[in-house]
Formats: C-alpha cells, structure tokens, sequence
C-alpha cells in the first residue's frame, strides 16, 4: 500500500529533513506540501538539496489543503499545530514536530509556553522506557503522534534506563548540552547568524526556564512509575534537572552530558546492566563498549542515539554522554521511526544507522 503524505512547514528545516527521509521511503507518495509566507514559490528554492522533489510548489497550509492525505506531518512552530490538529479529524494519522501536543500538564505548558493547551498525543520515541516496557508498545497502531523535542528525547534516552532500573537517584540531574543552530528553526534572528556564532560558545534559556525540561520530568517520571506522572507529581515524585543547553558552531547535531547520583547499594555491574538491558536490542541507540564516547561526527545524518556511560565513583554520579543529529533522531526520524511502528511497516524502513563523513 502506498500512503499519501502531506507535510506543513516544508520549507523549514524541520520540514526538510522529514521530507528527505519521506523521499527515499517505498510505502510513501509526498503529494502535498505547505508553507506560510514562502506559499506559492517553487520547495526546490528552499530547499535546493532536495532535487527529487523540484517539481512540487508549496501550498497555503489551511486544514482544507492538509485534509484528504492518508498522514500529515506538522512541522510548525510551536503553538501553530493545535489550530490545524483540530480540524483534521478525518486524516487517518497525523505527527506533529511541534510541542503542542506532547506535555500532558496544562500548568507545565502555561509555564513554559503558553497559549492554548491541546490534549497530549502518543509520545514519538519509540526505544524510551516506559512502565516496564518501551513506549513503542503505545505506538502500535496510533492515530495521532507528537514527536519529540530533540534535546528532551537526548536527555531522556540518556537517563531512562537508569530511572527505570532504580540505579540512579533522579533527585538530582545535571545535563549540559552542546547544541547546533538548526534546532532552533530556520528563523532569521541575529543571534543565530554565522558571525554570532562562529568561533564562540552561547549559553542560553539557564536557570530551569527551558521549554524542554518539563518534557524530560514527564519522560523520566513514566519510566520510573506505574501510571502517567506529569509536572508538579514528577517534582513530587523526585524528578529534578538542572539543565544547560549551549550553542555551538556546528549546523547539525547535539552533543549531551548528563550524570546523576548512583543510588544506594548498586554496583558497577547493575549500572551498566540496566543500559544494556535497555538497549541491547535496539537498532537506533546504542551503547558503545566501555570506555567509549560518542562524537556529533558519528551520528549527522543518522538515526542513532550514540552514548558512552561512565561510572564515577569518586563523585558518586553515573556520566552519560549521549550524541544524536537533532534534525533526524532527534525530530524527523523519530516522527518517520513512529510512523512506521503506527502503520506496521518496517521500523528501519527510510532510515539508517550510517552517519556522513567526514
């Protein structure tokens, strides 16, 4: 079977990468695409690496155009999805890159966003623990998808096994993140501009105002207990980050450093076992050999989650360095990833583990 696909958002970055993916994907015909103030021009302007595509023009995104497609991806900024979501209720499945639908408290996303709250979808990463499980089991034939925040799912991917596993104390969680420009959107603003960036390290939303974190506290909560912990019950429940993106001179990629405390009794071989417990069998995150850490190079233009685990006992943390491309594990793929487990295709199917080098 093959599915009609519409994509919003097309000629952004987020846009981009799912249709590049889309493109090479055998169950899949791109038939319509949309933008706001770029509608009307032809996408190969926009996006000029995408020469498969030259022949479609970008559409006015209005719930009329989007409607009457098998899948709909909506890769908006956040806040813009909910206005389309809830007029499309006839498509058979729609992922949104967007955060409107992925927290599930109304007090988070006021705090941390603001404007029109829209019910929480099923969470696009597949591979994340979840109530003894994974969240792909949840995936399974849905209808409706939010996938991830690029440094949420990083940060998360990082951590869960060992929330999960009870090896960790979650009360206190520091990630330091470098981070590419490209996720935060193809927006025109002087402080993404190449001479802003080049040649220097930005800090910046410091001091827990991240719109990310609380999508970590729920992601980390859901590993850890039966049943939904959502904003202040994951604060409740000792679910605690301190959490530092910083920009880089690099166009893709994110590059994570997350430790906790190592909880009471564990040993070095129950650490290790709990991340290789949960990722052994996965195709898309992989826990390289003791010893070994990740590099952004490693991962552009894959869909892997590369991380090395250390144990410092002299400090009493657990170090996770967890790499990831943000324009593809960390949004597209893991939208396409899911889309596959929704439609009971291939999970792999579009996507790959090789990276681009050099």
């Amino acid at each position: 079977m093959t599915y009609s696909v519409a994509v919003s958002g097309a000629s952004g970055y987020a846009g981009g990468e799912i249709l590049r993916l889309l493109a090479a994907h055998p169950d899949i015909e791109i038939r319509t695409v949309t933008a706001h103030s770029n509608a009307g021009q032809r996408l190969i302007e926009h996006q000029p690496h995408l020469r498969s595509l030259a022949h479609l023009e970008l559409q006015e995104t209005t719930p009329e155009i989007l409607a009457g497609h098998d899948i709909v991806f909506l890769a908006l900024p956040h806040g813009q999805s909910g206005q389309y979501t809830d007029a499309l209720g006839d498509v058979p499945l729609i992922i949104d890159a967007g955060a409107d639908h992925r927290l599930e408290s109304v007090a988070d996303w006021d705090r941390f966003y603001g404007g029109s709250f829209h019910d929480p979808w099923t969470y696009g990463v597949p591979e994340l623990p979840f109530r003894g499980g994974k969240q792909r089991e949840r995936l399974v034939g849905a209808t409706r998808i939010a996938a991830p925040g690029c440094n949420a799912s990083t940060v998360s991917l990082s951590l869960a096994p060992g929330v999960a596993a009870g090896v960790i104390d979650p009360s206190d969680i520091v990630s330091v993140l470098a981070v590419g420009p490209s996720g935060a959107g193809k927006s025109l603003k002087p402080h993404l501009l190449g001479s802003e960036l080049l040649g220097t390290a930005n800090p910046y939303a410091v001091g827990g105002v991240h719109r990310h974190i609380p999508e970590i506290r729920q992601a980390l909560a859901a590993a850890r207990v039966p049943g939904s912990a959502t904003g202040d019950e994951a604060a409740d429940r000792g679910i605690r980050i301190s959490f530092t993106p910083v920009l880089v001179p690099m166009a893709r990629g994110i590059l994570a450093t997350s430790s906790a405390p190592i909880a009471e009794g564990v040993t070095d071989a129950d650490i290790r076992g709990a991340w290789e417990a949960a990722y052994g069998d996965e195709t898309f995150v992989q826990l390289l050999p003791e010893g070994s850490f990740p590099r952004t190079a490693d991962v552009l233009g894959a869909n892997t989650a590369l991380m090395g685990l250390a144990i410092d006992r002299a400090a009493n943390r657990v170090v996770v360095v967890t790499a990831v491309d943000n324009l593809v594990k960390g949004t597209a793929g893991a939208a396409i990833q899911s889309m596959n487990i929704a439609l009971g295709l291939p999970e792999d199917r579009a996507l790959t583990v090789n990276g681009v080098a050099p």
